[in-house]
């Protein structure tokens, strides 16, 4: 398992136009944007104990949480997603799964994850049934990506939070979103080995400083 370096700063507006100055002098934004973003929607996975939840709160040094996700409301590439992290490492792993196989597992339909050639479908379905995870709350924001191939560095500034009210249709592009409260913007940077001076000096603001934030955790508090 390939696990990543992260940090996540919670910056104002004003840090955001600095930041996306100076990155777009020295990075390239994300081939997959569209005029430099594109939009998120991710719908997360817990369970009545809200075990992801608690495990972000409590601080746990090792934590782990299922979604699904797709960009600019396009349902024809899905991903099941496990991100897995460990202290201020991060592991991300996916499997593509279909609009039809999204629509049965949210409605509950879920055997057909079980004999799937997809070990991540599989390991879902297990947790599913012995955890009690099941869908709980859409997160939709915009991201602006920039890439930098020395130390294969990724720098997102992620904006306008938005939160699914008592809704997990997940493929629905007009299902009820709210903006969540108090969401700042956040500046997310990861890196394989080392972190390249230029990239450093980029993201660097002296009144900001390395913390935890977490949008799912954000847009729970609806429910």
């Amino acid at each position: 398992m390939h696990f990543r370096h992260e940090w996540k700063h919670v910056i104002n507006f004003s840090d955001m136009m600095i930041i996306r100055q100076r990155l777009s002098a020295v990075a390239q934004p994300d081939a997959h944007a569209v005029d430099g973003r594109y939009i998120i929607r991710s719908l997360y996975f817990d369970n009545l104990a809200d075990k992801a939840l608690r495990e972000k709160i409590d601080g746990h040094n090792f934590k782990e949480k299922f979604r699904l996700r797709f960009y600019n409301y396009d349902d024809s590439l899905i991903h099941l997603e496990k991100k897995s992290k460990r202290n201020n490492l991060c592991n991300k792993q996916k499997a593509a799964i279909t609009a039809a196989e999204t629509r049965a597992l949210i409605a509950g339909d879920v055997d057909f994850m079980l004999d799937c050639d997809r070990p991540l479908l599989r390991e879902l379905y297990c947790k599913m049934r012995l955890q009690g995870l099941r869908p709980r709350t859409i997160v939709d924001y915009i991201r602006e990506p920039f890439v930098y191939a020395p130390g294969n560095v990724r720098v997102t500034l992620d904006h306008h939070l938005r939160t699914g009210l008592n809704c997990i249709d997940f493929l629905d592009p007009h299902c009820l979103t709210i903006p969540a409260a108090q969401a700042p913007i956040l500046l997310e940077v990861k890196w394989d080995e080392y972190l390249p001076d230029i990239i450093r000096d980029a993201v660097q603001l002296d009144s900001r400083r390395v913390g935890a934030f977490s949008k799912y955790a954000a847009c729970r508090i609806y429910g």
